[in-house]
């Protein structure tokens, strides 16, 4: 396949620095970075969403506005200061871009579009923006905000009818507590009841809004309200502040969230694509398996999980998979696999969490079906299941069908073989429905332009990618913990361990086929900082001596186990600990601890949810955890670990940060990961960064001084990498840059090449396994088959040889190395 090449114009980044951006760090905050980053050797900065978003946001992702940059972030004026700060250092920007949904805020004025709709109903003229089924009894959009049922409500005067609010604080409105919501032109004289029932919007008890909410939402979130961008005017309106920045020269690249959320995410990409000119797209696009982005998007590539997945996994043990199964049978007594706890996951789901979006299927499902005298006798019972077991069986996020369009081959597959799966579920007597279902949502069924037919392709489509989420990364994943650094986003915890082979053949496919896309090591999303995934990978190479320490820090803390305590979650604490233990110092504070369990338990959703927390066992978990840290034999069985595996430890942080910043791609630096980040899942990777720390040491390094431990020794492998990168684009990102795998002797060191086609101009080296490698007596005789000529060694400004080189003397500083030619 022909590699997609960047448009002419704007020079592609060489490489990202992901800022989160907000009130408490805003766009001046961000230029006082400049000059740090540049030194860095970073192409870009890359910011969260800049647009305004709803009050006391810490994300972004929860727009209101689009016509203004973010206030607490400082507003149009700080925005320029910003970007004529970065390109004074010679620095580009990339933003992050929100096209699937806005935020229900409160108060929902601060929403101007969903203002209006929620007061003129039907004919706002901003009523296509959402994507709402207007189809209900009432006609009415669920708010469902009230605390309790609705009758109760007004019986107890919580609902009031004041002339102080809306956007000049002049409006009449309906006010509860915090909320506020518009009248409806006609209804101001009725008695509040009346009142009530007579507006274009239905408010409710919030446990109303999984069962009948009729609008579309970003997975589960009620307060996220999709936007129908496929609409010209939708698009138009929502992106031309960030269009007129980019026409400007203030944007340089664009960061799509969850494309699988449009209507038409290729059609999306297309418009983008004409309004910039081909600009630097890259979309958080998750694929899963064997799944390749679609060839006809026009974008470089996606956000980067593909990539992490396989960094990381190169460093993980396949031998391990057994003996950590088997422990993690023996602590829990269950034998299950993920792939049992997955299918319970997302029926869950299905049934709780998506049940309105479900039902809105099966509706459009027996209305085609009732006025098509062929598709009579297919019951609402027999679609209701056929759907049921086809969204559970889907493997990816989501098919790419649009109506109207021959139905790609690959989307056939892809639905045929989930039917397939969904088939052994269902009776023989569905299996007729099934496959009705199975091919109107292929939109192979079109017999007319039954515009409900075009719906249903794209709403099940939809559907799928919430499904996979919620069922998967954010409960499947807080349930079962083989290795817990496995349970990423984009991960599968199954796939144990990537094979040096395996990587170069990613690599090789990246650079031949999406040669700019994006690569990372830690988002906003993951689920553990890299760090933590590889001071975990560890456990992979000594299962055996990890089940021992477990055993004998169970033994040690039973008085503080509660019989409540899941042995999944406490398994849970005691990787958890491990996982965040630092380089030098103690374990983990308890306040951080507790944030994360509190959100682990609830996404678990096993004993606890955020709807329904159970206080109950959430105390038990974290009067469990404050003892396993307080308890003294288990704190130093803990840090004996730690010291243990420092080495290992050692070799895969810097291991994995030079794989990911010298191969191909355009590599992603996540704010504070150039030190060692033993950060947890958000909010816990979003704590401030301590950049004076950052350039203190990187000064020091770049006068000469010797690294000073593992933080020193990452920020010189970063730092040093990320200039090669900058000096010479040609090498590394690009259609015409190479890849090459180079030869070693052993499966303990990978190896590949980067060059021109002039040849191979870098060679970056990286020590894997490093238990197994000392166990079988270190390096020995092992060699790396450099290409002859004269080399330098770039962390050691060491001269090599070309020719056979023996891995102990190269390796003789650091686990890693990056040469270039002399």
């Amino acid at each position: 396949m022909t590699a997609r090449r960047p448009a002419p114009g704007r020079p592609v980044p060489t490489s990202t620095y992901r800022l989160q951006v907000h009130g408490g760090f805003g766009f001046d905050d961000a230029s006082a970075t400049a000059d740090y980053l540049a030194a860095l050797g970073v192409s870009h900065a890359y910011l969260s969403p800049v647009l305004q978003a709803a009050p006391g946001s810490t994300h972004g992702y929860d727009v209101v506005d689009h016509s203004r940059l973010s206030a607490e972030a400082g507003g149009e004026a700080a925005f320029e200061r910003l970007g004529d700060v970065l390109r004074g250092h010679g620095l580009g920007t990339v933003v992050d871009v929100v096209p699937n949904h806005m935020a229900v805020p409160t108060p929902a004025y601060l929403n101007a579009q969903l203002w209006s709709v929620l007061r003129d109903g039907p004919g706002s003229p901003y009523a296509s923006w959402f994507d709402v089924d207007w189809s209900v009894p009432d006609r009415a959009i669920l708010m469902p905000v009230l605390g309790a049922r609705i009758g109760q409500v007004i019986d107890a005067g919580e609902l009031s009818l004041v002339r102080d609010g809306g956007a000049d604080g002049e409006e009449l409105v309906l006010r509860y507590y915090d909320h506020q919501f518009p009248v409806r032109p006609g209804t101001e004289e009725l008695p509040l009841a009346e009142l009530v029932d007579r507006q274009w919007y239905r408010l409710a008890h919030w446990r109303v809004a999984d069962e009948e909410l009729n609008y579309r939402r970003f997975f589960d979130v009620d307060t996220l309200a999709a936007v129908r961008v496929e609409r010209p005017e939708v698009f138009e309106a929502t992106h031309r502040l960030l269009l007129d920045l980019y026409a400007a020269g203030r944007l340089d690249g664009w960061r799509i969230d969850h494309p699988d959320g449009l209507a038409d995410p290729r059609g999306y990409l297309d418009r983008l694509a004409d309004a910039t000119g081909d600009a630097w797209v890259v979309v958080e696009k998750i694929l899963e398996g064997t799944e390749q982005l679609p060839r006809d998007w026009r974008c470089a590539g996606t956000t980067g999980y593909d990539a992490l997945q396989r960094l990381g996994g190169v460093f993980v043990d396949p031998a391990g998979a057994a003996p950590l199964s088997a422990l993690l049978t023996e602590l829990t007594g269950d034998a299950e696999g993920i792939e049992a706890v997955v299918d319970t996951a997302k029926r869950e789901v299905v049934a709780q969490g998506q049940y309105a979006e479900v039902n809105r299927l099966v509706d459009l499902l027996v209305a085609i079906c009732h006025d098509d005298v062929h598709l009579r006798d297919h019951t609402r019972r027999g679609l209701h299941d056929s759907v049921v077991e086809l969204l559970v069986a889907m493997d990816r996020y989501r098919a790419y069908v649009v109506p109207g369009e021959p139905t790609p081959d690959t989307s056939v597959e892809v639905v045929e073989q989930a039917a397939a799966r969904a088939r052994v579920r269902l009776p023989e007597h569905e299996h007729d429905t099934l496959d009705l279902v199975r091919d109107l949502v292929l939109g192979l069924s079109a017999t007319d332009s039954d515009p409900r037919r075009a719906e249903l392709v794209v709403r099940f489509q939809q559907t799928c990618g919430p499904v996979m989420a919620k069922g998967i990364e954010d409960t499947a994943f807080y349930r079962w913990f083989r290795l817990a650094s496995l349970n990423e986003v984009g991960g599968d915890p199954e796939h144990f361990g990537v094979a040096p082979e395996e990587l170069h053949a990613f690599f090789g496919r990246l650079q031949a086929t999406w040669p700019t896309s994006m690569t990372t090591l830690s988002t906003h999303d993951t689920k553990r900082a890299e760090d933590v995934r590889a001071r975990l990978a560890v456990l992979s190479e000594l299962p055996a001596d990890w089940a021992s320490l477990v055993r004998e820090a169970r033994e040690l803390t039973t008085e503080h186990r509660d019989p409540a305590l899941d042995p999944a979650t406490e398994y849970l604490i005691w990787q958890t600990v491990v996982g965040t233990w630092p380089p030098s110092g103690d374990a983990i504070s308890g306040e951080r601890l507790h944030g994360y369990l509190e959100k682990a338990v609830r996404e678990a959703k096993t004993h606890t949810t955020w709807t329904a927390p159970d206080e109950k066992y959430e105390a038990a978990v974290h009067r469990f955890a404050d003892a396993v840290l307080a308890d003294g034999g288990a704190r130093a069985l803990l840090a004996q670990w730690a010291e243990r595996t420092e080495p290992a430890f050692r070799v895969n942080v810097l291991g994995q940060k030079l794989l990911q910043l010298t191969a191909p791609g355009v590599p992603d630096v996540y704010q504070g990961t150039e030190l060692v980040d033993l950060s947890l899942v958000d909010p816990d990777n979003r704590r401030p960064v301590d950049y004076a720390e950052r350039r203190r040491r990187l000064t020091s390094l770049d006068a000469g001084g010797a690294p000073s431990g593992l933080d020193d020794e990452k920020l010189l492998v970063t730092s040093r990498s990320l200039r090669l990168r900058r000096e010479h684009p040609e090498w590394f990102t690009g259609p015409d840059a190479v890849y090459v795998p180079v030869a070693t002797t052993t499966g303990n060191a990978i190896a590949f090449g980067r060059g021109d086609d002039s040849g191979v101009h870098v060679v970056a080296v990286a020590t894997r396994l490093p238990v197994s490698l000392e166990t079988y007596g270190g390096w020995r005789e092992h060699t790396l088959a450099l290409p002859e000529g004269r080399w330098r060694e770039v962390f050691t400004g060491r001269e090599v040889e070309g020719g056979s080189v023996h891995l102990a003397d190269l390796l003789a500083t650091f686990p890693v190395a990056l040469l270039t030619r002399t």
